[in-house]
Formats: C-alpha cells, sequence, structure tokens
C-alpha cells in the first residue's frame, strides 16, 4: 500500500477510531482530503502576483478535482472499491455552495488555470457559512432553505488564527479570520491560494454581562458579526438587505486589503511606489469595487501618503471586469446608506470624483458627456464609473459584449480613455468540465489524439480527421447514451423517482433564472408544441426530455412564476398520456455544479436564447459545447464565437440581431404581435385562461401583463419574446428533425467538441497575465 492510502487510514484510525470498512462517508470524505493536504504546500512566488476579488467562488465538489489534479483519483476510486464503497460515493458530500452562477463558477475556473500554468493567481472572497440556498419545490414552487455546506466538515479550508485583521464599520467592528484553501494546479506542481474570510466578533464572549444575566446582550456582538458572512447574496429588497450586501463587500475587500499591505511592508518596508509592481487585483465586476477608495484610505490614512502619491499606485493596481450590459446590475448605492456602512471611505470617493471633475474639465469633455462621468450623481455612488475612473484596465467577456460596452454601456467613458477597453472572453478549465465529468469522452479524445489536451485545449482541433469515421461517430453516440443513462438513474435518486427516457433528445436549459435568459420563451415553445400534438398540426417530431436547471432568487417573484409555470406544463404534460411518449418536461431541483456535472455531458442541445445584447458572455454555452452539444442561441454573448469556431451548419441560430433590435426598439409592439398570431395568442392566453394553475397567486397574470402591458419599470415584452418566439421554434424543430439522422447530427456534435479549444479558461488567464496583469507566462 502506498503512502496516500497509509495516511486515509492514520487518519481514520487517529481522527475517529474506525478502520476503512467501519467508517462513515463523511469520516471518509474527511481522511481522504487530509491525506491529499499531507503532500502539498503552498507555492511560494518572489515576483508579481494577481488577486482575484470576486464575492463569489463557485468551486463545485473539491475533493474529486483535486484529487484528479494530483494525479490520485484513480487510486483513491481503487481504495474505496477495496473497502466496500461505491467509488463515486463522495457524490453525497454537497460542498459547493459558495456561488450562484457563471460569475462565480468562471472565477473558479480561472485559479484552476492559472495554477495548471504556474500563473500565481490567488482568489480573496467570503467564507459564507450558508451558500445561496438550497432549493426544492412544493406544488411547482420553489423554496429555499439553508445550505450548510460545510456539515460534513471543510478539510479543505486552513484557518490562518494569526492573520486575522479588524474591519471597521459605522455601527461595529468585526474580526476578518481567514481561511486558505489550496489551489492545485494539473499535476500538483502549483499550489496557488484561495483566501475566504470569516466575520467573527472582537471578543469570543461577553462573560460579564452574561454572569449578570444578561444573556441577550452577551450573544449579541457575536450574532451581528457572524451575520456579515451568514449568508451568499442576501436578499436586497429592502434596505437592511442592501447594507448587509454592502458590508459584505467592504468587509472582504478591506481585509484582503489590508493582508496584502501587511505582507508588502514585511517585504519592501514603506516605499509603496513598488505596490503595483507587486500586486495585480482583479476586479471581479462591481462588488468588490469599494476596494478602490478603501486601498486609496489605507494608503493615506495608515501611510500618510499624499492623494497625488497614492492614486496613481490605486490605477495602476486595479483592474475591472464587466459582465453586464444591464443598467439596473451596474451596483449604485445611496449615499446615505454607504455612509451607514463606511463613512470612513467616503471622503476618499470624493476626492475621487474630484479629481475626477479636474479631469474633464482640463481635457474639455463635451457638455453632453459629463453627466455619465460622474461618481457621485444623484445622491448615489455609480460603482462601475468609479471602477473605469480609478484602473487601468476594463474588460467585457466576450467580443460582442466588449463592444457593446464601447458603443452602449460606457461610451463616454470609453471616448475619454480609449486605451483602456479590452475583451477577454471567459473560458472553462477542461480539466473539470470534460476530463473530470466526462471520463468516458475524456478517454475516446486521448485513444485518438493523446492527453495533451489537457493542458493545451486547442489540440481538440487534431479530432477533425474523426469527424467523417463511421466508427467514431458511433462509438460518440454510444458514449452520449451512457451519460444519459447515468443522467436518468441521478434524477430517479434526486426527483423522487422521475423516469426520464435516454432514448429521447435531451435539450437543456440550465443558468440563473432571470427574464433576459428567456426561461420562459422555451415554455412557451414547449407548450406550442404541446398543444400542436393535441390538435394535430405536428406529427413529425422526435421524442424530447426538456430539462431545465436554475434558481430564482428568493425575492425575484417574476421569475419564481416562470419556475412555477414550467413546472405547471411539466405536471400537464405528464398527466397527459397521449403525450408521454413524445415529451418530458423536468425541472430540476437544486440546480449546481455537481448537477450540471451530470446534465451537461447527456446534452444533445444547448439552450442559449437569452435576447441579443443581453448576456455578457455565457460559460454554460461552452461546457455543453465541449461536451458534444449543438447549441440552440440567438446571436449573443460568446454564442457568436462559438458558430464561428464549430460553424452555423453545426447550430441552429435564431432570433434579432442586436443591430435589428435597436432598429425596433423604438416602434416594437408585442400586443400587436399577439393580436395577428394565433400560434402566439393560445401560448400567451395559457398564462389567464385556466389553462394551467398559479394557485391563485395572481403570478401568471403579471407574467402576462409583463407582456403585454409591461410595468412601471420597463416597457412591453422588455426582452423581445414575442419578436423571437416563431424564430425559436421553427430553429427548435429544426434541430429536432435533424436528430432523426444519427450520423449527420452526431458529427455536429463531435465537431462542436473538436473546435471548443479558444474556450478554455487557460488561454483567457494567459491573456490577463500577459496583457492586463503584466505578469509573464513561461509555460
Amino acid at each position: 500500500m502506498n503512502q496516500f492510502e497509509q495516511q486515509i487510514d492514520r487518519y481514520l484510525e487517529y481522527d475517529y477510531g474506525v478502520t476503512a470498512r467501519e467508517a462513515s462517508v463523511e469520516q471518509l470524505y474527511n481522511a481522504v482530503s487530509k491525506a491529499a493536504m499531507k503532500s502539498l504546500s503552498f507555492s511560494q512566488n518572489s515576483g508579481k502576483m494577481a488577486c482575484y476579488f470576486s464575492a463569489e467562488f463557485l468551486l463545485g465538489r473539491l475533493i474529486y478535482s483535486n484529487l484528479l489534479n494530483l494525479g490520485l483519483l484513480e487510486r483513491c476510486r481503487a481504495y474505496l472499491s477495496r473497502n466496500g464503497f461505491d467509488p463515486g460515493v463522495f457524490e453525497s458530500i454537497e460542498d459547493d455552495a459558495l456561488g450562484n452562477g457563471g460569475l462565480g463558477r468562471l472565477a473558479a475556473c480561472f485559479l484552476d488555470s492559472a495554477a495548471t500554468h504556474g500563473i500565481p493567481l490567488h482568489g480573496f472572497g467570503i467564507r459564507y457559512k450558508y451558500g445561496l440556498f438550497r432549493q426544492y419545490f412544493e406544488k411547482g414552487f420553489q423554496k429555499e432553505t439553508a445550505d450548510d455546506w460545510q456539515k460534513a466538515g471543510d478539510p479543505w479550508g486552513i484557518r490562518r488564527e494569526g492573520e486575522a485583521v479588524a474591519v471597521t464599520f459605522a455601527d461595529q467592528t468585526v474580526r476578518a479570520v481567514p481561511y486558505d484553501m489550496p489551489v492545485i494546479g494539473w499535476g500538483g506542481h502549483t499550489v496557488n491560494r484561495l483566501r475566504l474570510w470569516q466575520a467573527e466578533p472582537l471578543s469570543a464572549f461577553d462573560f460579564e454581562r452574561f454572569n449578570l444575566q444578561k444573556y441577550d446582550e452577551a450573544v449579541e456582538e457575536r450574532v451581528r458579526a457572524e451575520e456579515i458572512t451568514a449568508v451568499l447574496y442576501p436578499n436586497d429588497d429592502t434596505p437592511v438587505g442592501k447594507r448587509l450586501r454592502l458590508k459584505q463587500q467592504y468587509f472582504f475587500c478591506s481585509a484582503s486589503l489590508q493582508s496584502l499591505m501587511k505582507e508588502f511592508l514585511g517585504r519592501r518596508g514603506e516605499d509603496f511606489s513598488r505596490f503595483a509592481e507587486d500586486y495585480a487585483i482583479q476586479l471581479n465586476d462591481t462588488h468588490p469595487v469599494v476596494a478602490i477608495p478603501e486601498l486609496l484610505r489605507l494608503l493615506m490614512e495608515e501611510h500618510q501618503l499624499s492623494f497625488e502619491q497614492a492614486f496613481p499606485i490605486v490605477r495602476d493596481t486595479f483592474a475591472y471586469t464587466n459582465h453586464t450590459i444591464m443598467a439596473e446590475a451596474l451596483e449604485k448605492w445611496d449615499v446615505s446608506l454607504f455612509l451607514s456602512v463606511a463613512p470612513q471611505v467616503y471622503p476618499y470617493v470624493v476626492m475621487l470624483q474630484n479629481s475626477l471633475s479636474r479631469e474633464i474639465k482640463s481635457r474639455n469633455v463635451p457638455q453632453q458627456d459629463r453627466a455619465a462621468l460622474q461618481i457621485i450623481s444623484g445622491g448615489q455612488l455609480h460603482m462601475a464609473r468609479l471602477a473605469v475612473y480609478a484602473s487601468h484596465a476594463t474588460n467585457g467577456v466576450a467580443k460582442i459584449h466588449s463592444e457593446l460596452l464601447k458603443s452602449a454601456v460606457l461610451p463616454e467613458w470609453y471616448r475619454m480613455y480609449p486605451e483602456r477597453f479590452q475583451n477577454k472572453t471567459n473560458g472553462i478549465t477542461q480539466r473539470r468540465w470534460l476530463a473530470l465529468c466526462n471520463r468516458e469522452l475524456a478517454a475516446f479524445i486521448t485513444e485518438r489524439i493523446g492527453d495533451g489536451w489537457i493542458t493545451d485545449l486547442n489540440q481538440l482541433e487534431r479530432l477533425t480527421p474523426y469527424l467523417n469515421d463511421p466508427a467514431s461517430l458511433a462509438q460518440f453516440r454510444a458514449i452520449k447514451r451512457q451519460k444519459k443513462k447515468e443522467l436518468c438513474n441521478h434524477v430517479r435518486i434526486h426527483e423522487y423517482g422521475y423516469e426520464l427516457n435516454p432514448d429521447f433528445i435531451f435539450d437543456v436549459q440550465i443558468k440563473r433564472l432571470h427574464e433576459y435568459k428567456r426561461q420562459l420563451l422555451n415554455a412557451f415553445s414547449i407548450l406550442d408544441i404541446y398543444l400542436a400534438f393535441k390538435d394535430g398540426t405536428l406529427t413529425d417530431f422526435t421524442p424530447t426530455a426538456f430539462l431545465f436547471g436554475a434558481k430564482a432568487a428568493p425575492g425575484y417573484q417574476r421569475a419564481k412564476g416562470i419556475i412555477k409555470f414550467i413546472n405547471e406544463i411539466a405536471h400537464m404534460v405528464d398527466a397527459d398520456p397521449g403525450v408521454r411518449d413524445k415529451i418530458q418536461v423536468l425541472f430540476v431541483q437544486n440546480y449546481n455544479v455537481s448537477y450540471a456535472e451530470k446534465l451537461i455531458p447527456a446534452a444533445d442541445v444547448s439552450e442559449q436564447i437569452s435576447t441579443a445584447g443581453t448576456e455578457a458572455s455565457g460559460t454554460g454555452n461552452m461546457k455543453l459545447m465541449l461536451n458534444g452539444a449543438v447549441t440552440l442561441g440567438t446571436l449573443d454573448g460568446a454564442n457568436i464565437e462559438i458558430v464561428e469556431q464549430a460553424g452555423a451548419e453545426n447550430n441552429y441560430s435564431f432570433g434579432a440581431t442586436v443591430e435589428e433590435i435597436a432598429q425596433i426598439s423604438d416602434t416594437y409592439d408585442p400586443k400587436a404581435l399577439y393580436e395577428s398570431n394565433p400560434r402566439i395568442r393560445r401560448v400567451v392566453d395559457a398564462l389567464i385562461d385556466g389553462t394551467l394553475d398559479d394557485g391563485g397567486t395572481g403570478l401568471f397574470r403579471e407574467l402576462y401583463d409583463s407582456l403585454l402591458k409591461g410595468a412601471s419599470w420597463h416597457r412591453p415584452d422588455q426582452y423581445y419574446l414575442l419578436r423571437d418566439f416563431e424564430s425559436y421554434c421553427d430553429a427548435k424543430l429544426r434541430a429536432n428533425r435533424d436528430y432523426r439522422n444519427a450520423e449527420q447530427f452526431s458529427r455536429k456534435c463531435l465537431t462542436n467538441t473538436a473546435h471548443a479549444g479558444q474556450f478554455s479558461s487557460d488561454r483567457t488567464v494567459r491573456e490577463y497575465a500577459q496583457e492586463i496583469w503584466g505578469i509573464p507566462v513561461s509555460r
């Protein structure tokens, strides 16, 4: 027996007094994790270090990916089998709850890629006690419960008690205690760090108050401190929720900067002119932008630099990634709210505003641009504007998104600082999203081209000769069917015995629930197919399972209404014996990274149907492409680049383009479409005519009104569902018909896999390192 296996046995014996055969799953999980950690040490770096500040890191289940990168996965699986356990037993450990969606998953992919390629990139974020939430359905409605991701322990997080710092708010001061997680690159050669901060009270317990029988007061400080890092993205539809979100952001930014400055002082002393030589800080969207005035404050208040000395250091240190063109998603904080959280920081925001005003005047900026070039405006702090002004680079995350930033979202800023704007198309790590989650397809690829693709995804192009090889295509189809059967087994366990049919097309839409992602359009198309079956107008149809996975933010009632609508369609279809052999509809519960690892390898069709010009990039589209699904999508985000790489003939594009939407935006009349098109009217009326039941909540009526009447904050059908409806249905049915030619369709799918090399996060991180962070990439 080798050292790794011996270490597992030792931990089981010393920690729990059991042998492997006697151990519980949780005990085994902790022992295996500790044994893997035993041989690790964080990589030391003498040069410049990149720091990724992000409100979330959606890591996914750690144990399998870490073992894979260390080369220990097969040994662990063999050890488990020898001791009477299923090799996949750790799938019951749910520890992937520190993020919400693409933003956090992108951060995790970047960390993996950087460590794999020896790039010193370290993550900084929050150690939430509970993740977003655990989702379940009750009569078709989304319900939420706490997601305690640490219930099986946290063997990968190392508490650094001696590196705790104090963070001060207007109403309290708390300790920020760091927990360091190893980020292990492929082969284990580089181990970077993800530092997550936990909020705790300054004193462990107020014994004096407790002794005076003031029990509530004795625990109040602990409760108020711990609530800061209790939950990822607390509901912010009230002032109290907004304050907590801002507290979270300031908490991890201040703590992270304090730890970096302490490290810098130990290395360089007070020579802060060299700070940006040592650190590049990437701001992952607007959540960590408060770090900008906080670094300015630390340099000026604690180290007595002047503004003229400090501001160039700040600007040269920070770079900003924008992830949205939605005006409502560009964070703005009321000045009064900001002052109620971090009043000590506000004067430094004012200094930045004053500096900006001077620059606007000296540059003779046109009057019509000046209103949009204000950090403080209308009683609010505009965080995206602050980020562009006080950083040296602003990037979008797909070619079209970066162009829209320049032309539509931040055009005044682009005119002022054209040299600061860049594009960095997102990417995904092929280690988790192919080597780990689809071992059969990974072996298929390695048999043909070797395993170099694991660290150089462009090598997938070498699959091209096999696209016309009938034997390879047949083997590819067999792998896809195997992954479908595995998903069916997973669904049977996790969806109360639901029997998914592996012979159906698997049409998959998995992403955060938001109106612009248009899950409602997908639902309308399914309803249209169902009703066409019922009236006999559709007879030529390949049986299809329509699969959804998404969580709606707890306060987002319209999104919850869409979930209920989809679940009502699923119920109607399931209860109708006349269509059960043609359609299945399933909205999986508690969609997360681990569920995605089952859904993505099984998918035939990847639904990427956001309104053109609304999805910054997408990364789910890349994962599905890599695993051999065709994209049914709009020309939006990275869909455009996917189609460029794999060919329009191998994907299914539909809908209005960005340019076409711009042309009709002022004259668009969804009610006229509704009144003139019987198919549209029929599916929209299902919201209110009793076809489907929303339990008397009024949610469906509100969805109906949002399409035809609009609301006080938006125009009718603001995401053009009715405009794209027929084009979408036609593309969906075209893919459905094409599937019948098995060889031709599998060639389309494998072509997508073969041309996915551009979408590795390895490529993206190399571009950040070379073009933004100023870090040379050697391997």
